[in-house]
This record gives C-alpha cells, sequence and structure tokens, in this order.
C-alpha cells in the first residue's frame, strides 16, 4: 500500500472541506451531486472520446498501482543474479532452468528460459529489449489517458458552472432556486478543479514515477543476465550491478 498517496488524497481533500469549515460554511454545502454528475460524466465521456476504450480499461486497472504497489527491493534483485551466476558458472546455464520456474518474476523467468534455450547474448538483448520497450509503451498510455482526463475536468467543472447560471436565470422569479442553482454552479468548478488536480494529473505523474523505476530495475536484470551470459564472476557482478544502480537514479 502507497501511503503517499493515501495521505495526498486525504490531505488534498481535507484542505478543502476544511478551509470551507474554517470559513464558517457547510460541508453539505460542498456536497452536490448535480455538480458531480456533471464533472465526472463529462469528463469521462471525453476521455472515452479520446482514447479506445481497451486502453481506459487497462489506464483504469494501472491507476491501481498509484495506491498498490510492491516496491522491488534492487538489492535482493542483484543478489538473486549473482545467485544465479555462481550457479551457473559452477554447474552450467542449463541448471538455472529450475530457477526459471520458481521466480515469479516474468521478466526474469523468460529471460532465463532464452539462456537455457541456447540464445546468445543478442538475442537475449533483442527479446527483452523488446519486452522494455512494449511495457514502457503501455504504461505511458495509461499515463497519459489520466493526463487528458485532468486536463478535461476542469472545462468540464466550467460547463457545469455555465449549466447553474442558466438554471439560475429561468428561475430568478422564484426565489427559492436561486441558492441552488448559484451553488451548482460554483461547486461544479471546485469539481472540476479538484479531479484534475488532487486524482488524475497526481495519478498520471505517479505511473509516470512507477514506469521509470520499474524500466530501471528491469534494465538493471538485463545487464545482470547478459553477464551471467558471458561467464563473468559473481563479485564482479555485484560491483558492476550495484554501480548501474546508483548511477542511473542519480540522473
Amino acid at each position: 500500500m502507497d501511503k503517499a498517496t493515501l495521505l495526498g488524497i486525504f490531505f488534498g481533500f481535507g484542505a478543502v472541506f476544511g478551509g470551507q469549515v474554517l470559513e464558517g460554511g457547510s460541508i453539505m454545502a460542498l456536497v452536490q451531486p448535480t455538480a458531480f454528475l456533471i464533472v465526472i460524466g463529462g469528463t469521462l465521456g471525453a476521455t472515452l472520446v479520446s482514447f479506445p476504450l481497451k486502453l481506459f480499461l487497462r489506464a483504469l486497472g494501472d491507476a491501481k498501482t498509484a495506491l498498490i504497489y510492491e516496491e522491488k527491493d534492487p538489492t535482493q534483485i542483484i543478489k538473486q543474479l549473482a545467485g544465479y551466476a555462481e550457479k551457473a558458472r559452477r554447474n552450467g546455464l542449463l541448471t538455472l532452468e529450475e530457477e526459471a520456474k520458481k521466480t515469479s518474476d516474468r521478466f526474469i523467468s523468460k529471460g532465463i528460459s532464452i539462456m537455457v534455450d541456447g540464445g546468445d547474448a543478442k538475442q537475449l538483448e533483442e527479446f527483452l529489449e523488446i519486452e522494455i520497450n512494449a511495457f514502457e509503451e503501455e504504461t505511458k498510455v495509461s499515463a497519459e489517458v489520466f493526463e487528458s482526463a485532468g486536463g478535461f475536468a476542469p472545462t468540464i467543472g466550467i460547463i457545469g458552472a455555465v449549466l447553474g447560471l442558466i438554471h439560475v436565470m429561468h428561475n430568478l422569479s422564484d426565489t427559492s432556486k436561486l441558492g441552488e442553482g448559484i451553488a451548482v454552479a460554483f461547486v461544479a468548478t471546485i469539481y472540476g478543479l479538484m479531479t484534475a488536480n488532487i486524482i488524475c494529473i497526481p495519478i498520471s505523474t505517479k505511473l509516470k514515477r512507477r514506469m521509470k523505476e520499474e524500466l530501471l530495475i528491469k534494465e538493471l536484470i538485463l545487464k545482470g543476465l547478459l553477464d551471467i551470459l558471458a561467464g563473468i564472476n559473481p563479485r564482479f557482478i555485484v560491483e558492476k550491478l550495484q554501480g548501474f544502480y546508483i548511477d542511473r537514479q542519480q540522473k
């Protein structure tokens, strides 16, 4: 569970509703089902027009990584790769076949399988680079979906505000409906801004961050597997991968 995301959402919405209370207003004044329907429905509609349904649904699935994410420890991965290297040097690459079945990391499993099946360094790098590029493109699209939704939401909020003002203008003679119409107008704008700046854009940013972290780990694994295939000393592999990870993190 990503505590930073939960805290961010809590503080984001808490600041808005808390500010309303501190100003002497009622929280219920910010609860407007009509405004919510306009903003959320309109934002979803605009996003669906912009992206194919398959990509939209995949983006929703990827969004869960903003809340639930199992962070990979590079130190443990380097140690794991060093263990593979030691085993391969002593007993040959074929002995890694069982390791490919044991590991839960599909990327490592695929790389070892290529090595065991007789793939050379060029083939190993080519196949795993395809995996890396595919992952990067998919995650970029998911981030773009939320980034686009974040762009649409404030505009949809303005549309909600205009609709609320139209409602007010049509009921100038009935003062009992003026307050409701004005409330919908202003709350719709708030909903649009909150949807964009507390949910959509931050999720897009976090997806991009997750992508960078995952890409670094995959590159680390690829370099480690190439060194194993080349028969490099496990101790040298550890030193090389540690330096690589530190260097890339600083960029």
